[in-house]
């Protein structure tokens, strides 16, 4: 006569478990607040970005991406450890090219008398913080991918505020792509390139609006 088992209840998961995701719903809303920077001063302070300011995005909403996989796996009650790699492997990757590219632009702007490109927050120009901040998420990722063996196929509380707060960040990063996306297209209208310095929005030209 055969038996059936119960099937294991997810352990959970603990002290470190609940920081890797609080963490991960950080650094996804951290991120997506810095895409939100550089759109204020593209809207507000009116200035264009360049083909080197895109690509920075990119990085930084992917990096937000592989972060927000983790925090979609934690809304469902269980992170695995298969779900750490890929979010956090993504994250990295992310984080390493969004390095490159701050750094190129800011190796532009390195000769003395050059004034750099756009406004400086701090003393420093926006490409260079983000350099910095891609710097520090290598090790903000490094450490945590630590820990991750330690936490993985544990389960995250549904009570409480866990699950609003990842589905508020989702939200947020998914809101924040489309903008992107939307301020993208209208820069550089129906063509392949971005010109190296912009100084209009494309897109009403190449429909006639302006002229």
């Amino acid at each position: 006569m055969s038996s059936i088992l119960p099937e294991a209840a997810p352990v959970d998961g603990g002290l470190l478990g609940k920081v890797q995701y609080w963490f991960a719903c950080f650094f996804t809303v951290g991120w997506t607040g810095v895409v939100c920077g550089g759109l204020y001063y593209q809207f507000v302070e009116w200035e264009y970005p360049c083909p080197l300011c895109i690509v920075q995005r990119m990085f930084m909403l992917l990096a937000a991406i592989g972060s927000g996989v983790i925090v979609r796996r934690g809304i469902g009650g269980l992170i695995g450890g298969r779900d750490y790699m890929m979010g956090w492997g993504l994250a990295l990757v992310a984080v390493i090219g969004g390095s490159f590219c701050s750094w190129r632009q800011t190796m532009l702007h390195i000769l003395p008398g050059d004034k750099g490109y756009g406004s400086e927050v701090f003393g420093l120009h926006l490409y260079v913080w983000a350099w910095i901040l891609f710097q520090a998420s290598v090790v903000a990722i490094g450490l945590v991918m630590a820990l991750a063996h330690s936490t993985s196929d544990r389960s995250v509380p549904q009570d409480g505020p866990y699950r609003a707060v990842g589905q508020v960040a989702l939200g947020f990063l998914g809101l924040v792509i489309a903008v992107n996306l939307v301020a993208v297209f209208f820069e550089e209208g129906f063509h392949w390139f971005l010109p190296d310095d912009p100084v209009r929005y494309q897109l009403p030209y190449d429909l006639g609006i302006l002229g």
